[in-house]
């Protein structure tokens, strides 16, 4: 099996903002790189959006980050339970929430 991605993915459990036609739905990050992040569905409708806003905040960090993605991969978990999931690649980013992302990838990659 060949590995795509190019970039370290950390852990990352936190609720975000998911946002799709500019109303917001709750996520939940599953984990992150500087490229994108990995988040679980929880509440929001069926929908075709491949263009999404996202808002949260990192661990240990009062700062918002405000990101636009595209959706690049969507898939179901079986277990433990049934978990819709998404790929969301990021497509706009300030420079300063750009770095603060790639500061928490080494970081945590690193084990602090």
């Amino acid at each position: 099996m060949s590995e795509k991605r190019k970039n370290t993915r950390v852990p990352l459990d936190i609720y975000m903002n998911k946002y799709m036609g500019g109303v917001p739905y709750m996520a939940r990050a599953a984990d992150i790189s500087q490229e994108g992040v990995s988040l679980a569905r929880l509440i929001e409708p069926e929908h075709d959006a491949r263009r999404v806003g996202l808002q949260f905040q990192l661990p240990g960090s009062e700062e918002v980050i405000y990101a636009e993605g595209e959706v690049v991969r969507e898939w179901v978990e079986a277990h433990p339970r049934k978990h819709e999931r998404s790929g969301v690649r990021f497509t706009l980013l300030t420079e300063r929430h750009r770095r603060m992302i790639d500061d928490y990838v080494t970081r945590s990659s690193e084990g602090h």
